[in-house]
């Protein structure tokens, strides 16, 4: 039998932390430890070494971002243990630093996705194995921002789509049960996406995240005046 996924949780919400815990524990997860403090929740997840961290950005002691910085630091010190952070409210900075150069295990989600039973687990188990879990706002909004000119004009709506889906993390098998389409389909959409980019083939799920959040990222900002 495989091992359950190990997991830490840090949230300060001790209803919410609760509910967390229930639903991870119902779909055969393993939380080792809990906690409502960013100080204690980084030392618990060195301590314990889980395969997964779910942690919300605003915690104790500061109640600012103190949870996004405990989990920046497991990241830094723990390369091995993924990352998945809850946010009340979709703020690109967040998603972007936790992003850095690195993708391979690590989510952002909004809370309200917590409330999608499935489709947590699945992002939390995702982010576990080194794979990606981004939320469709955060992704929408990056390809939002990428607008007005450039290769991604000339995607198709359903390329735009499956390209969404890929940033997101999702496998074509995935992207196929999310789009109602054939995998073969998917394929073939994901061939026409990397050409489009000028992003070269991949051959893992991981390696293909990363070329597609590289060309997100490098997006066109704002002029200082």
């Amino acid at each position: 039998m495989m091992a359950a996924v190990r997991v830490v949780i840090g949230e300060d919400d001790v209803l919410m932390r609760e509910g967390i815990v229930r639903l991870l524990v119902e779909c055969g997860l393993d939380v080792v430890a809990q906690s409502g403090d960013a100080d204690d929740l980084l030392r618990k997840s060195l301590a314990h070494r889980p395969d997964v961290v779910v942690a919300d950005v605003q915690m104790p002691p500061g109640h600012g971002d103190d949870g996004l910085r405990a989990a920046l630091e497991v990241r830094r010190r723990s390369p091995e243990t993924g990352v998945l952070i809850l946010s009340q409210y979709y703020e690109e900075d967040y998603a972007l630093e936790l992003i850095g150069d690195r993708p391979e295990g690590v989510g952002y989600l909004l809370k309200e996705r917590v409330g999608d039973v499935d489709a947590f687990i699945q992002a939390v188990t995702r982010v576990a194995a080194g794979g990606s879990a981004l939320d469709p706002e955060v992704v929408g909004r990056m390809l939002g921002r990428r607008r007005g000119g450039g290769p991604l004009e000339q995607l198709s709506p359903r390329e735009r789509d499956v390209l969404a889906a890929m940033a997101e993390g999702k496998s074509n098998q995935g992207i196929a049960d999310a789009l109602f389409v054939t995998q073969a389909a998917v394929e073939k959409h994901v061939t026409g996406i990397f050409q489009k980019l000028g992003l070269g083939p991949t051959a893992t799920e991981h390696r293909r995240v990363s070329a597609v959040l590289a060309y997100l990222q490098d997006r066109p900002r704002p002029r200082s005046t």
